[in-house]
């Protein structure tokens, strides 16, 4: 029976989501409200930080009284965030002062790249990123020059910057390592922001958040707001979170989130690796930090996997659902005669092209929908193949386990064809929907002593069904070197 636990929030892209995670690891049930997203034009993507705000007290409120009707104790509360959207606001106030913008804005995309030649150099083996196409401090620096009001009064920061500022009360300012990471910048070793490259953008240095352990002193949350008074004792990036709560605590562990598009995630070490920067797309991370200390994680992602379904589904209709897709690709094997590269919004790994398109070849008066059906899932799982294999070869060590959740790892298909293309064992969670706010939660909770260390946090999960690799190395090698060659195609 939970007897204690953590209130847990997950603010998301799309949505916000509250939840109790007990002491026994397990999650009570999840209050959801959606967040609004704005497209103003194509390369602008921007919410309402008030409206993020006021949702997520509110799914907050609704799971402390779940936890009082059901006579829980709450030690504290973690929260874990969409990472890199950032938020300008009035400290007098308390209210934005501009729309918040989303970490897939790129309105700055075209300046950006004339930087990069100059500072990428720079910036992969301290900051574990390139100048990329977006730039939270770029923006700010904009905005500072039209707004009417005096410097001292800003406040800049990430989602997790605005909510603890409002949620501790206005007690605290910072932002947590996993989520200052994000946002380019931030100096892996030295858990400090680079002033040149703020300097560049044209940023003051002295705006920028205080950067925190993930774990460290975020204040008490105001009993005004939420009706109690406990310690935050946590605050996380979403996918960081994810990597805890999925059990990513060693290096060469690894977990792999499918959803709109696929991350993929694996636990580097104590040091970031040598060969950052050598394979486009793949960004080393502070997994997480707690007590000074930061545990790296590397990162890559394919961004048309699950909406590569939906295209399939919902625009083009050739298909009822992404289900269906997945059960009429079990009913045929894997075939070199028929290719789908999923390139649909462009490519990121093993290389950055972002004008690449997709691919269909091979098909002929004989190709049937089970067959096209099972093109599409081998396309997907070569797609996010390529991204393991790109993470391997940037810590230079095998990655031993491969712990998948998320909507698209409900297919065995996918999920064999991960196993087979990969040679790593896969492992679909028997709960991801939760990964987030679980992962959070197990770090707060270690912090608070309701666990002895994240490893006896996850030790209890249950565990999932395991797809084992069945093909041939000889036969796996000879695929994916088929694999690449088609994939040259779509960049051609």
């Amino acid at each position: 029976m939970m007897r204690r636990g953590i209130l847990a929030v997950d603010e998301g892209s799309t949505g916000t989501r509250a939840a109790i995670v007990g002491e026994d690891g397990s999650c009570g049930p999840s209050f959801y409200a959606a967040v609004d997203v704005v497209h103003p034009e194509p390369s602008r993507v921007e919410q309402d930080a008030e409206q993020l705000l006021q949702r997520t007290v509110g799914v907050a409120g609704r799971a402390v009284a779940w936890a009082r009707d059901n006579g829980v104790e709450i030690a504290g509360m973690s929260i874990c965030t969409q990472r890199a959207t950032a938020i300008l606001w009035d400290r007098v106030t308390g209210r934005p002062l501009a729309p918040a913008v989303v970490w897939q804005d790129s309105r700055y995309a075209a300046e950006l790249a004339q930087l990069a030649p100059q500072w990428d150099p720079i910036l992969w083996p301290s900051t574990g990123r390139p100048v990329g196409t977006r730039a939270p401090f770029l923006w700010a620096a904009r905005r500072l020059e039209e707004l009417d009001i005096p410097t001292d009064r800003v406040l800049f920061g990430s989602v997790d910057t605005w909510l603890v500022w409002h949620l501790s009360g206005r007690a605290r300012y910072a932002i947590s390592a996993t989520n200052a990471v994000a946002f380019g910048g931030y100096r892996l070793r030295e858990h400090a922001w680079d002033p040149k490259w703020l300097a560049q953008l044209g940023f003051p240095a002295e705006l920028a958040p205080p950067p925190l352990d993930d774990d460290g002193d975020f204040g008490h949350t105001d009993p005004d707001l939420l009706g109690i008074r406990v310690p935050i004792a946590a605050v996380m990036g979403d996918q960081h979170a994810s990597l805890i709560a999925l059990g990513a605590l060693t290096p060469g562990q690894g977990t792999c989130v499918h959803g709109t598009g696929t991350f993929v995630g694996a636990l580097a070490g104590d040091e970031p690796p040598a060969r950052l920067g050598e394979l486009d797309g793949v960004l080393c991370l502070v997994g997480w930090r707690s007590a000074g200390h930061s545990r790296f994680s590397l990162e890559a992602y394919s961004s048309t996997t699950g909406s590569a379904l939906r295209w399939l589904t919902e625009d083009l209709g050739l298909f009822a659902s992404a289900a269906e897709i997945s059960a009429l690709a079990a009913t045929v094997p894997s075939s070199d005669r028929t290719w789908f590269v999923p390139t649909l919004a462009g490519l990121r790994t093993p290389v950055q092209r972002p004008g690449a398109r997709g691919l269909l070849v091979g098909l002929s008066l004989a190709t049937t929908r089970e067959m096209l059906a099972r093109t599409v899932i081998d396309g997907i799982a070569h797609a996010v193949s390529d991204t393991v294999d790109a993470l391997r070869t940037t810590m230079n060590r095998p990655m031993t386990r491969l712990r998948v959740g998320g909507g698209l790892a409900a297919s065995d298909a996918l999920l064999q064809s991960q196993a087979d293309f990969t040679a790593i064992p896969i492992e679909r969670v028997a709960d991801s929907a939760t990964a987030s706010l679980r992962g959070a939660a197990y770090l707060a909770g270690t912090r608070l002593g309701i666990w002895p260390s994240l490893a006896h946090a996850v030790a209890d999960q249950e565990p999932g069904q395991v797809f084992e690799p069945s093909l041939a190395e000889a036969d796996r090698r000879e695929l994916r070197a088929r694999w690449q060659d088609v994939l040259a195609l779509s960049l051609s």
